[in-house]
């Protein structure tokens, strides 16, 4: 565990390096260095050393990082080291998509069911799972203890969903809905907006 604070900007990296380490794994790499880390992260490896050393001291100078071992670490700082049950809430085009995506399961994020308060979806089938009425919403939450949702609803409704979320005890929240959300300082929120990406890289043209 971190000694002192850490900033949600270093947080964020640490997936990156997961991801990395991951890969290194399976091209059969065993040692990996802070400097192999940066070529392949485009940064610096003085930040990757500086980011790792808010954990602890994971290499050896001269040696470098032991591969498999460096991923056991970062798995249990983001305590990804266990299995997540997940809801999504919105099954619309995109939230019909984030559920035939095989990417959350193979990370050990488990969508547990879907939610939408149209009648028309309410019934259907999305991948292994049948759409369910709002109405359900808190028994499930509460039953299955939840933390993690995903939002995947219109701007308009954004708001409103995610104060349920939050009442009901979901305590991170990643948000695909166009709108920055107001939640408690205790609960996290991660955005993914593909149109801001856009706009942020059309700068640059």
């Amino acid at each position: 565990m971190a000694t002192q604070p850490v900033s949600d900007v270093v947080i964020n990296r640490l997936p990156l390096y997961l991801r990395m380490l991951e890969f290194l794994e399976k091209a059969g790499k065993t040692i990996t260095s802070s400097q192999e880390l940066s070529e392949c992260l485009d940064m610096s490896s003085a930040q990757i050393r500086k980011d790792l050393s808010y954990f602890g001291e994971f290499g050896k100078q001269g040696t470098g990082y032991n591969v498999a071992f460096l991923q056991g670490q970062l798995r249990q700082i983001l305590h990804v080291d266990r299995a997540w049950n997940v809801i999504l809430v919105g099954a619309g085009d995109l939230g019909r998509a984030l559920a035939h995506y095989q990417g959350f399961a193979a990370q050990g994020f488990r969508l547990v069911a879907i939610f939408d308060n149209a009648p028309k979806k309410i019934g259907l089938t999305v991948g292994a799972l049948t759409v369910q009425g709002m109405t359900e919403l808190p028994r499930c939450v509460r039953d299955r203890k939840l933390q993690i949702a995903i939002l995947a609803v219109p701007a308009v409704a954004a708001q409103a969903v995610a104060d349920e979320l939050v009442e009901l005890g979901i305590r991170a929240i990643l948000n695909y809905a166009p709108i920055t959300l107001s939640v408690p300082p205790e609960v996290k929120v991660y955005y993914i907006d593909p149109v801001v990406g856009l706009q942020s890289m059309t700068y640059y043209l």
